[in-house]
Formats: structure tokens, sequence, C-alpha cells
């Protein structure tokens, strides 16, 4: 055994620990720390796992489908390692191995679920090999971060080819990832919806319009949302695979059903894109050769945590709180808020470090006129960029209160509002803002 490997794993957890008992999240730190310490900890980990490594990639949807995915293993009875909390470049994959580990230095594991951030797999699959990657969807986020989708799809395929026997599981409604998935040459699963659910009267922008094969402009049969849809090249032929986990008779209101490979799967979600989430991480274990006999009993066990549909009770008030960081996620959080015919009330809080993206132009491509209707009760405004966001709604004439600390912002709401309450942020406005959220849910 190497000393510094050893060294490695107890200062991540050290660290790890310390930070928690100051109320930080802290797993990047660990990650640092290990790799500092012991620079080949992820290569000799990861090599540790017994049957299977999946990384799942796509701009939105990632942690979701990661933890449904470990949850579903876990239920077979496989021994996972994951990064639940979403921290997904370098330094996080890093610690959820570090921290998965024991005091021994050893992995104790037959699968790791792990999210990777699409830029980051540069750093990562030259230290770990998977063996599968589900790819979620390709959308336009975090421009100055990412540059263009194309800049995105040719970092991924760069290194899918790298590893050549790793399976893509890939949702084939989005035809920038079937395109890059069917390019790679790497052996693929593609899952999808092959009939239309939902009339889409957004004006949402469509990602990939133009075929990635010869340039011809896609012609759609229908679109889901955003640029998911049925689409075929009317040159050279490229078109929407067919589905090998196809999810037919779908239901979108208070609960979310489907049926695939002839099971009818129910969940207590709302949110159609969360369908595809289900989806993939179904998918993905049926590709690893299990028979999903356990997957129902998951989902009714699951709990969507770290700010994904998360709810909270405060005072008498249900909060429910969601990460919006994209026009695509946006558009599909205010779908699922208007699911909602209650009266609500909604924050929208919005911030510009450098992990946001410092570049908020995207606001102007949400529909956030979806909001004027009836029973959306009060719209506040807070984070950062809130006079930014109160702008946006001002030019679709929505009236909204200006509130810069959110903290406060829920306070007021709660005390006085409908008693249902929706909390869309941005990516560093989450931590924060769940936390806030629990220890208003600890007051008596």
């Amino acid at each position: 055994m190497k000393i510094r490997k050893l060294l490695a794993i107890w200062a991540a957890k050290a660290a790890g620990a310390g930070c928690k008992m100051m109320g930080r999240q802290g797993v990047t730190w660990a990650g640092k720390i290990a790799l500092k310490i012991y620079p080949q900890v992820l290569t000799e980990l990861s090599k540790e796992v017994r049957k299977g490594i999946f990384v799942v990639c796509g701009t939105n949807g990632k942690t979701t489908t990661n933890n449904m995915l470990c949850a579903a293993l876990e239920a077979e009875g496989q021994k996972v390692v994951c990064n639940h909390t979403g921290s997904n470049m370098l330094n996080g994959v890093v610690a959820a191995f570090a921290l998965g580990a024991g005091l021994n230095g050893h992995i104790d594991a037959d699968y790791a679920c792990i999210e990777v951030d699409e830029a980051s797999t540069r750093h990562i699959f030259p230290r770990m090999k998977p063996n599968y990657m589900v790819m979620t969807n390709l959308f336009r986020d975090q421009l100055d971060r990412y540059g263009e989708i194309d800049i995105t799809m040719n970092i991924l395929e760069e290194m899918i080819r790298t590893v050549p026997d790793m399976k893509l599981i890939v949702n084939g409604d989005d035809a920038l990832s079937a395109y890059m998935a069917m390019d790679s040459g790497n052996p693929c699963v593609y899952y999808g919806i092959s009939r239309p659910v939902m009339r889409n009267e957004t004006n949402e922008i469509r990602e990939g319009r133009f075929c990635k094969k010869c340039g011809e402009r896609l012609q759609y049969s229908f679109y889901h949302y955003s640029q998911l849809g049925d689409y075929q090249c009317p040159k050279c032929g490229f078109k929407r695979p067919v589905p090998d986990y196809d999810a037919e008779d779908v239901k979108v209101g208070d609960q979310l059903s489907f049926s695939v490979e002839g099971k009818r799967i129910v969940a207590n979600y709302r949110g159609f894109y969360n369908v595809y989430n289900i989806l993939a991480a179904y998918a993905g274990i049926r590709t690893a050769g299990f028979k999903a006999e356990h997957f129902m009993d998951m989902l009714k066990n699951f709990n969507p945590e770290n700010g994904r549909m998360e709810q909270f009770r405060i005072k008498g008030a249900g909060v429910t709180l969601n990460l919006a960081k994209n026009p695509a996620g946006f558009n599909q959080n205010i779908s699922a808020v208007m699911q909602d015919t209650n009266p609500k009330d909604v924050i929208i809080a919005i911030n510009d470090n450098a992990q946001d993206g410092i570049d908020i132009s995207w606001l102007w491509d949400v529909d956030f006129d979806r909001l004027g209707e009836d029973s959306i009760r009060s719209v506040t405004v807070s984070g950062i960029r809130c006079q930014d966001m109160r702008l946006r709604l001002k030019y679709v004439d929505i009236p909204s209160i200006l509130e810069s600390d959110v903290e406060k912002a829920v306070r007021d709401r709660v005390a006085d509002g409908t008693g249902n309450l929706y909390v869309l942020v941005n990516y560093t406005a989450l931590f924060s803002t769940r936390n806030i959220l629990k220890k208003l849910e600890g007051e008596h």
C-alpha cells in the first residue's frame, strides 16, 4: 500500500468532515487535496470498481439521472460509488472516490455512477476509463464558459473516441447527441419518446436545426421541447434512431407515468423533462444487464435532492426548490410550475458568478411571459442580478417584487403568500438557497 495514497484519502476525508462542520459543501476541496497529495488517486481507485463505471453527461438532467441510476443499481443489491452532490468537475469526481474509499485506502464497490461536466471529460477520461456513458441532451449553456455547442460536442467526441469500447446510452430525440454518438463509432443504445405528448406552444430557441452530417435544415414531424423531437434530414438520410427503450403512453400532471418494455412506470414528480431522466436511468440499468425488477420500488423511495424539485415545509407552506440554469431548463421549469393549477408564488434568484457564467443574456431566450397567468399571485426577483431579472419581466408586462436577499424573500412569501411557493435558482444560488430552506424548515 502506497503511503501517499492513504494520506490522500485520509486528508480528503478530514477536509470533507471539516467543511461539513462549518456548513459548507467541501467536496471539491476534498478532491483538490487528494490530488495534490497523490495525483494517481483517481486512476488507482477507479480501477478497483468491480463491474463497471457509468458516467452521465449532458447539459440538463445530469444530477437527477445519475442519482436515480445509482439508486436503481443499489435497489438491485449493488454497492455503488456516486458523486451525489453534483460536483462534476475533476476535483468533485476525485472526491467521490476518495470519500467513498475505506480507511484502508480501497474502494469496495460493484459500480460507480459519476456525473461529469462535459468540458471536464478532458481532465477525467485520461485518469478513468468508463464502461458506459449516459447522454441526456445538448443545449446551449453558459456561452462565456463553454462557447457554442459545437465546441462541447467536439470535446465530448474526442474523449469518447479515447474509450472505444465504452457503450453510449443516448437520448435519440436529441439530434445533436444522436449524431455525436453515431459519428463516434462507439457501440450505442438509444432511448426516446416516439409520440408527441403535449402541444409545444413555446417560442424556444431550437439548437441543432441543421443536419450535422450535411448541413441541410432538419425536418421535424413534432417537437417535445427545445430541439428534442422526431427529426430527419431530407438530403442525406440522417434521422432519429429507433429507440431501444421507448416511452409509450406518457401521462403528465401531478405525477408522471409511461410504459417501457411492457412495464408501467409511475413517479410522483412534475415536469415532462423528468420522463427523460427516468427513462435514461432505466436504459442505463437495463444496458448493464439487469432486468430492472426493482425499478418501481426505487422510484417510490427516490427523493430528488440537491434542489431538483426538492420539497420543503416551512410554517405550513409548501416550498419547491428547482435549478434553472439555461433557456431549455428554465422553460421546462416554468412548464412544471404551470402544471400546478393552484394559486402560487414564485421567487427567481439569478447570480452571475464564474460557475454560473457571467453572461446572463440567456434570460432573454426564456418564455417568462407564461408567468403572467392568473394562478401566479406574485413573482419575487432575488440574487445578485435581481435588477436584470426584474427588467426582463418588465418587458413581458409582469410586475415583480425586488428583494436581493433570498432568505428575506422566502420569509416574506411564506408569511404573506399563497402557501404554495416555487423557488427557481441558477447554479451558485442553489446550495445557499437550499441551506436557507433547510434552516427555515427546522425553525418552529
